[in-house]
């Protein structure tokens, strides 16, 4: 995200500009009815529609979704300390999938036997956050308090940098 703000709609006329720079009355003069000129379209308008159409709301009659609530913690993300784990299909960890064979002449998940080797301890991920592990149910209700313009450089949400 920039952090400098940007010029949306309501671009400031240049002053002193050297060749190549527009002509804001030429400008008015060849399009009398834009919704720019005539204040319809404002820097505070397009950011609340772009609220409003991207970042909130549910959105009906997606591609392959019937539909989707943009309030992530709405879309019942997984509490991770709760994943059921074991054989006939279940992970061996909510992080790990169960590795087990199913076992001789089978190929259907439903089959196998819990896995019983050891498991490696999950380590930092790459890159800067809370790594992984942590769970959807508690990183989403942080993402869908986002605004546009409440981003924070290098970080999903406040607190996610691990401080």
């Amino acid at each position: 995200m920039a952090e400098q703000p940007q010029s949306i709609v309501q671009v400031p006329p240049p002053v002193d500009s050297p060749l190549g720079s527009r002509n804001e009355i030429n400008l008015q003069a060849m399009f009398p009815a834009s919704p720019i000129y005539s204040g319809q379209l404002t820097d505070a308008e397009r950011t609340d529609a772009m609220q409003k159409l991207a970042l909130d709301n549910v959105v009906t009659s997606g591609f392959g979704l019937n539909s989707f609530n943009r309030d992530f913690s709405q879309n019942d993300p997984p509490n991770l300390a709760e994943v059921e784990t074991g054989g006939g299909g279940l992970p061996a960890t909510p992080f790990v999938p169960n590795p087990t064979s199913p076992g001789p002449g089978s190929v259907f998940a439903g089959d196998q036997a819990p896995y019983e080797g050891e498991i490696p301890a999950s380590t930092p991920e790459y890159g800067s956050g809370l790594g992984g592990t942590t769970s959807p149910s508690v990183t989403s209700a942080e993402i869908e308090k986002q605004t546009l313009g409440s981003y924070i450089s290098g970080r999903s949400y406040a607190g996610s940098d691990g401080t």
